[in-house]
């Protein structure tokens, strides 16, 4: 009987494991809102190469371009497996992976990417919900089937070599740092790497650059082309689970249109100067799982998107079924944020048991006029937040590209005060059904936001059973149809909730059909 459970074990492992996950996450589907298939690890042939066997050398100054493309091809040759990458430092070129692929890095190993452009080669692809060109990502593949990326080791792209700096963003001592490498400087507070990086931060319109005709004019911006770390477009049966994740280029985490996703036990990390330093992206994908994973970061932690404009309704790709469970986010925009690039749609997701520690918001929802996409369908329950550097909670549909707490200090709420009614089209995004509940908060600049559009209101939102406790606000709701706070309790020092062209509003049972615009306040 041993021999056979031995054998059986045996078994599971040189399937990948995945057979070890089987209803281990069941819980999570149990009561859902929403139908979901349930997710699971992709399995792989037992076949298994070494990355030192094909001339790679661990010590952080040999390139092993040629080395990971060899190994990768000769697991191909054989079906596919698990591509070892053994204790060292790990000095490469861009990787790029292929069907059925496991690259694991044991405990030790880093896989370390060289700041060199030249080896980037540039590509079309989507950067920041946009179709444009940009640098080849450090790790890629594009429609693979069964893709892993496992271990408990480490994965560093080099981003510091890619990304521009904001003064306000470093202490004195790093600011001197960086303008002792040279560069180039966009004003006296925003560095670049490299004046080429500056011009093609000036000829950009939402960071896709303009006008560039040659391949000369765009080789001359490359270092203004950083790629997101992980970019994985099209692929079905995506798992990552053990592995740190660290210093982006850009985005750090980016699975693109896959389907079949599984991201569990990661370690997402950038410094919190980071620009574009998001954690995970996860983007027109559908059929996710997110589980026991940290997130410390210089942007959002975990950010649910689908594109962005009239390329995102394009695509016409929303992101769906996607559940997150048992994860931290501490340094970062927001902990779990939907958008701003939604123009595909975002639907049914649920977010449980997550914690986030000193982000500039806990749950952010944020998108602008001309996004379009419809979000809906998103049930958030037990979550708890400390330190909150701005909002706990922000619906903002006037989301101009900065953090919330830029955004404050530039005075942007004030501007926003007085709008416009415009008339609703496909350009207008939608954010509506959404269910918060069980929320602790202690420490927040204000409970939360609501600014809506007076064309397209903030609608049916439930926030239920939530405590914040130390703020200096409490809640401000503008141009929103059908809110309702049930069992709200905010200490915070002004008691009020600001609530200003808003119908259908509902506090602990007493019902605001109309709102007069001069607001309302009561002792919560």
């Amino acid at each position: 009987m041993k021999k056979i459970i031995g054998l059986l074990f045996a078994c599971v492992l040189s399937m990948g494991g995945s057979a070890s996950f089987a209803g281990q996450y069941d819980r999570l589907y149990e009561n859902l809102p929403f139908k979901m298939n349930k997710v699971t690890a992709p399995v792989f042939p037992s076949n298994e190469v070494n990355l030192k066997d094909f001339g790679a050398v661990g010590d952080g100054s040999s390139l092993c371009t040629e080395a990971f493309e060899k190994a990768i091809d000769a697991l191909v040759s054989k079906g596919g497996g698990r591509l070892v990458v053994s204790q060292g430092v790990w000095y490469t070129g861009p990787i790029v992976l292929k069907s059925n692929i496991n690259l694991h890095l044991e405990r030790g190993a880093v896989i370390l990417f060289s700041p060199d452009p030249t080896l980037y080669k540039l590509i079309d692809t989507s950067f920041e919900g946009l179709e444009t060109r940009r640098c080849q990502s450090p790790i890629s593949g594009m429609n693979l089937e069964n893709v892993a990326i496992t271990g408990k080791g480490a994965i560093d792209g080099n981003g510091g070599f890619w990304r521009p700096v904001k003064r306000a963003k470093v202490t004195d001592g790093q600011w001197k740092s960086f303008l002792s490498r040279g560069g180039a400087l966009k004003n006296p507070n925003y560095w670049f790497p490299s004046a080429g990086a500056l011009k093609g931060d000036a000829i950009a319109d939402m960071n896709v650059p303009k006008g560039l005709k040659s391949e000369a004019e765009w080789n001359d911006i490359k270092l203004f082309l950083r790629p997101v770390m992980v970019s994985l477009i099209g692929c079905r049966n995506v798992w990552l689970n053990g592995v740190i994740f660290q210093n982006s280029p850009a985005w750090n985490i980016h699975p693109l249109m896959c389907e079949n996703v599984l991201i569990e036990d990661v370690l997402v990390r950038n410094p919190s100067y980071a620009q574009n330093g998001d954690g995970l992206d996860l983007e027109s994908c559908k059929n996710a799982l997110v589980v026991n994973s940290t997130f410390d970061v210089g942007d959002d932690g975990i950010c649910i998107k689908s594109g962005k404009d009239a390329d995102g309704r394009k695509r016409g790709i929303p992101c769906e079924n996607v559940i997150v469970n048992g994860c931290t986010v501490f340094k970062g925009h927001g902990g779990f944020v939907v958008g701003s690039e939604m123009s595909g749609g975002v639907k049914n997701i649920h977010v449980s048991d997550c914690q986030f520690l000193g982000t500039d918001v806990g749950l952010r929802f944020k998108s602008a006029r001309g996004r379009g996409g419809v979000v809906e369908n998103i049930y958030i329950e037990n979550i708890s937040m400390f330190d909150i550097q701005t909002d706990a909670i922000t619906f903002d549909l006037y989301y101009g590209g900065k953090s919330v707490a830029e955004s404050l200090a530039d005075g942007d709420e004030a501007k926003n005060k007085v709008v416009d009614m415009r008339k609703v089209d496909e350009t207008t995004p939608a954010f509506r059904n959404i269910d918060i509940r069980h929320v602790v908060c202690r420490g927040a600049r204000r409970a939360a936001y609501f600014n809506g559009l007076p064309e397209m209101p903030v609608e049916n939102v439930l926030i239920k059973d939530v405590e914040i406790n130390n703020v200096d606000e409490g809640v401000v709701i503008n141009r929103t149809r059908k809110v309702k706070l049930d069992n709200i309790r905010v200490n915070a020092r002004t008691h009020t909730l600001d609530a200003k062209n808003s119908t259908g509003l509902v506090v602990n049972g007493k019902k605001y059909k109309e709102v007069d615009g001069k607001g309302i306040s009561l002792d919560f």
